[in-house]
């Protein structure tokens, strides 16, 4: 397979009990390029925008209330982005299946996820799933100068009354 790009995100869970050290070795057994990487605190917007696909599911709400650290009290996430050979599958084998009880017990999720009482999956990461996924998740998260290539067509553009925080 050719070069690809994959989105990972360290949700609030592992950022709370301090596993992120851990996934990044874990991730770090693919030999994959992390080219964008970065803490965000995650807006209800930006939650809603990455579960579209499931909002009909009877667990979205609770769905958007752990991605936004409402379950936790801890509103911020690790985005990363990972490139290279076979990147999407890779970071997925070490991720492991979205349901913790149904991930090998060596897998990030069968290590270190839960399913809670009500259902929802506390799976600590979330891994891209396909490379069109793969693309919208990037563009949600990262802009094209929050990552060190080029992987997707760009343009200039200028904008008027652009405000931007500064150092003092």
């Amino acid at each position: 397979m050719t070069n690809q790009a994959t989105l990972v995100i360290i949700k609030p869970d592992g950022l709370k009990k301090s596993l992120t050290g851990n996934i990044l070795s874990r991730l770090s057994e693919t030999k994959l390029k992390i080219i964008g990487a970065k803490i965000v605190s995650v807006s209800e917007k930006l939650a809603q925008q990455h579960y579209r696909h499931l909002k009909d599911k009877p667990f979205y709400p609770e769905l958007i209330k752990y991605i936004t650290g409402r379950l936790h009290g801890e509103n911020r996430v690790m985005a990363l982005i990972y490139y290279g050979k076979d990147a999407i599958a890779k970071v997925r084998q070490i991720s492991g299946a979205t349901n913790p009880e149904e991930a090998d017990p060596v897998s990030v999720r069968g290590a270190y996820g839960r399913i809670l009482t009500t259902g929802l999956y506390e799976n600590v990461v979330h891994a891209s799933s396909d490379p069109s996924e793969a693309e919208r998740e990037i563009k949600l998260w990262f802009n094209p100068d929050e990552i060190v290539s080029d992987l997707y067509p760009v343009k200039q553009t200028s904008l008027k009354n652009y405000r931007k925080k500064v150092w003092k």
